[in-house]
């Protein structure tokens, strides 16, 4: 990735998956016009399932009561957001040579796999599949959406949510993919340790000189006040 100036990051605790939907359609809009900078949302979920645009209903067979499925635009198959699990959505700007999607959908996964190598967990990739393993087992996953080479949706990096939801599906698409932890690889690891993990390595991989605290409170308001009542709150 070629040098970029400053990367912004939001934390946001706990989200509603409407909300946090809603507030990166509002950001991309804001980063069309130069309104905002690139900037990289880390939060949780409320038990969701989502599927991507083109998904088969098929490899969610077994719905639970109380757990919304949202069908949305990014690419991939159906996955499980929970507490416990570290979602990240990067709204940036591709310019130049950076406007490949295979190489920034490789630099989500490199992102996370460097910060998992911190905790002493050995991620991979596996050949024709996205995302980051642990030997077969899956900790890492990734479905974005680029609107006019500014990206949103990301990645899903499994720390110490409850993987028994993920039996209600086929994760990603793949038949027999057994997902996994960084609690059940005995990292032991919690989501503020992780969260930090993972923007020092995103910003160190996709080339930023600097990263600043994001004004949380002036990105809800690109949405309104009606998004921002349904954020949770930490």
């Amino acid at each position: 990735m070629q040098a970029r100036g400053t990367l912004e990051v939001a934390w946001l605790a706990t989200v509603d998956y409407a909300a946090a939907l809603e507030l990166q359609e509002a950001m991309v809009a804001a980063r069309f016009k130069e309104l905002i900078g690139d900037t990289l949302l880390l939060l949780e979920h409320p038990h969701v399932f989502t599927m991507g645009r083109g998904a088969d209903d098929r490899y969610l067979f077994r719905e639970i009561p109380g757990v919304p499925v949202f069908r949305v635009s990014r690419g991939g198959q159906v996955t499980y957001h929970g507490p416990g699990q570290l979602v990240g959505y990067p709204i940036l700007k591709l310019e130049g040579s950076e406007r490949d999607v295979h190489a920034y959908l490789r630099a989500l996964e490199l992102a996370m796999i460097d910060a998992l190598a911190k905790f002493g967990i050995r991620g991979e990739r596996r050949a024709g599949l996205t995302g980051v393993w642990v030997g077969e087992r899956k900790i890492g996953s990734i479905g974005v959406g680029i609107r006019r080479w500014v990206t949103l949706h990301g990645f899903a990096l499994n720390v110490c949510p409850e993987l028994g939801y993920f039996d209600a599906m086929v994760p990603c698409g793949v038949a027999g993919c057994e997902m996994t932890s960084m609690e059940h690889e005995g990292a032991g690891a919690s989501v503020p340790a992780t969260r930090a993990a993972v923007i020092e390595s995103f910003a160190a991989l996709f080339g930023y000189r600097r990263v600043a605290d994001a004004d949380a409170r002036r990105l809800w308001t690109l949405v309104g006040s009606r998004a921002a009542g349904r954020e949770a709150q930490p």
